[in-house]
Parts: structure tokens; C-alpha cells; sequence
């Protein structure tokens, strides 16, 4: 959703279009470590962190809150840090579709009368979805076996350990490799599962598109 909103703002031109398409692309390009420690620092559990900080001087809470430390609140942090992160993928992709639909669709749609909405629910969307199935069923894919993001933000730790994690403590930290391997496997069968999706269904639409 936010790369299809990125997207659309993008695709209408305006002065500075060039640079918004840099800093849009910054989440993406920029290496894990530094982003998910800035992360960090920005959601320090103590008083100097900067969101605490910046909420205690509004006054709109009185102590400081661990956010990656409290069960709940962490894996919500860690899902917008993901859409955060990775929007530009899904903005790169749909804005060259975009640029590549045939503007005598929306010339035609004029003549009918057609509103803003209606062209964007009659003419984008269809032209957009093999594109949108496409994005979907890879960041799912993406983000299922997502290991490093989340081990750097909150170590697995306050109701985030997905399977990549608990497969690296299983093998690493417990050296337990059979309930590694257990747990690998069962990653594995998912992702297959996935794949087989997108190959039998997606790729077969675009092929007969």
C-alpha cells in the first residue's frame, strides 16, 4: 500500500521529482546495520531516547516505554520498520508500470465523464494487477524468511521470534541441529509452497497477458 501510494505521487510530475525519487529509495539502499541501529537509537527504552523524549516534552506520556522490549507493541514496531524499509521495491515496480499504461485509456475514460477514482479504480488498478500479485506474493515470500532485520532489531526476543530466528537459536545458540533442521525444513515447505503459487498462477497470467 505504501509503495502504490509512493508510486502514484511520483508518477505526476512536479519540480524536484528526481530528488523525492532519491530519498524515497534511501530505506532501501541503505545498509541494515546502520538503519536498524538508528532504529534503535530512536526507540531507546530510556528517557534520552528520541521518540521517549519527544513524547514526554508533548506530555503525552509520563515515563518511558520500551518499545522493542514489550510484548506486542515490538512486533508492530518491527512490521512498520519492514513496510518502512522495503516500500521503495514495491514503488520501483509499480511505477514503471505505471509509466508504461497507454494514456488513450485515460484519454478515453475523459470523454466518458470518468472521475479521478474511476480512473484509478477502472484503469489503474486492472492494469496494475499482475504487478500487484507479483509484489505480493514475493514480500511475503521475502519477509516469511526474514532473519536479519528482525535480529537486529529486537534479538528475537518480546513475541518476534519467527521461524528464521528460532531455526538460528535451535542450531546456534542451543546447538540442538535436529530441531534446527526440523524448523528449517518446515520454512523450507512454506516457502516452496509460495514459489509454486507465484510460478503456477502469476506467471502463468502475465504470460497469457
Amino acid at each position: 500500500m505504501v509503495g502504490l501510494i509512493a508510486s502514484l505521487l511520483l508518477n505526476r510530475p512536479f519540480r524536484g521529482r528526481g530528488l523525492a525519487r532519491s530519498i524515497f529509495l534511501f530505506p532501501y539502499v541503505a545498509p541494515i546495520v546502520s538503519v536498524a541501529f538508528v532504529w534503535r537509537w530512536i526507540l531507546d527504552p530510556r528517557p534520552s531516547g528520541v521518540l521517549n523524549d519527544v513524547l514526554m516534552r508533548l506530555n503525552l506520556i509520563d515515563l518511558p516505554i520500551a518499545f522493542l522490549a514489550t510484548r506486542g507493541l515490538a512486533i508492530a514496531i518491527v512490521i512498520i520498520f519492514e513496510a518502512w524499509r522495503y516500500f521503495p521495491f514495491a514503488m520501483l515496480m509499480i511505477l514503471a508500470r505505471l509509466q508504461a499504461i497507454d494514456k488513450t485509456l485515460y484519454e478515453a475514460a475523459d470523454v466518458d465523464g470518468a472521475s479521478a477514482w474511476d480512473k484509478f479504480r477502472f484503469v489503474t488498478i486492472p492494469e496494475l494487477r499482475y504487478v500487484l500479485g507479483a509484489l505480493f506474493l514475493l514480500r511475503l515470500m521475502w519477509t516469511f524468511n526474514k532473519f536479519d532485520d528482525i535480529f537486529l532489531l529486537t534479538g528475537g526476543g518480546f513475541g518476534t521470534k519467527v521461524l528464521p530466528i528460532l531455526t538460528y537459536e535451535f542450531s546456534f545458540r542451543l546447538l540442538d541441529f535436529g530441531r534446527g533442521a526440523a524448523t528449517a525444513m518446515i520454512l523450507l515447505v512454506i516457502l516452496v509452497i509460495f514459489m509454486a503459487f507465484y510460478v503456477g498462477i502469476v506467471m502463468r497470467n502475465v504470460d497469457e497477458e
